[in-house]
């Protein structure tokens, strides 16, 4: 099994490391300036190949020579990783299983219909699979003793026929974006009375440079999409900031938030578990507190209670 992780300018996505740690630390670093540093303590047999500004077809043409005796390719499921899984998968001739919660060289088990049903796959030849970030974890080895061998792996860049031209880069919209590419997250739970305060919650993030996200009780009501759904049935997320209004904090809904570095919860009950995992503990009603904060912050949307 082979990890292959892209990177853009150094920067690993999210779930490289639990990819890496799935293939019992034998990784290529693939992209513009990979370093074998990045992956220390996880890593154990890393090769890394510069191919510079992120082109997914070019980027699979140039890879398939170098990756293609490896029996199972593993790339973490972030967007990148979602964008050259496909195309390495078509370039060598191999299905592709994507969305893996594990994988082993036998099988995978794959996650279908929102995280609600898990399908096993036996794995009899070789495959492309992309591992779901968030759901695996990874143990650090920080002993000197691990040997490591880093190698620097050359590889043709010749453009691929059918790669797009890009005309320009623009940032991710937070009101868009992938929840688990979200740096700050601002989430709301069973103690928001209406559907309308998620509106004025997502005019909020926006104001923050943050994305909205939300419990299950939520999406069952059909306030908001599944997608933006957090916990061990929706999203699993790593944010640096998570703040949660009127979210009492069930163990299916915090499994799923990764390790913030900083909690905010809004919350009448004091005792509930997420106020005990915060960092910041506002014993508020939510709907009072995220009206004062979308005034103060002065967000452009607001409610219709």
């Amino acid at each position: 099994m082979l990890a292959v992780v892209p990177v853009r300018d150094g920067v690993l996505p999210l779930g490289a490391l639990e990819t890496i740690a799935e293939c019992g630390g034998d990784v290529l670093l693939a992209g513009s300036n990979p370093h074998a540093s990045s992956v220390a303590g996880v890593g154990h047999d890393i090769r890394h190949v510069e191919l510079g500004s992120f082109q997914p077809s070019r980027w699979a043409e140039a890879l398939a020579s170098i990756v293609d005796d490896a029996a199972v390719i593993a790339l973490p499921a972030s967007p990148d990783g979602r964008d050259l899984a496909p195309r390495l998968a078509h370039r060598l001739g191999r299905p592709l299983l994507a969305g893996a919660i594990a994988v082993t060289p036998a099988s995978a088990s794959l996650a279908r219909s929102g995280g609600l049903v898990l399908h096993d796959v036996a794995i009899d030849g070789p495959v492309v699979v992309t591992l779901q970030p968030g759901v695996r974890g990874v143990l650090v080895n920080d002993s000197t003793t691990t040997e490591v061998t880093v190698t620097r792996v050359e590889a043709s860049t010749t453009s691929a026929g059918n790669e797009p031209e890009l005309d320009e880069l623009l940032p991710p919209d937070v009101a868009t974006m992938d929840l688990t590419e979200a740096k700050r997250i601002v989430s709301g739970g069973a103690g928001l009375d209406s559907g309308g305060r998620f509106t004025q919650l997502t005019a909020l993030a926006a104001a923050i440079g943050a994305a909205m996200g939300a419990t299950r009780v939520i999406t069952d009501r059909g306030w908001v999409g599944h997608q933006r759904q957090i916990g061990t049935t929706g999203v699993v997320i790593d944010p640096e900031l998570y703040v949660a209004f009127g979210i009492s904090g069930a163990v299916q809904h915090t499994a799923g938030l990764g390790d913030p570095s900083h909690i905010i919860s809004v919350n009448t009950d004091p005792h509930c578990p997420m106020m005990q995992m915060a960092d910041l503990a506002v014993v508020a009603d939510a709907n009072g507190v995220l009206d004062e904060l979308q005034r103060l912050l002065g967000a452009e949307e607001s409610s219709d209670v």
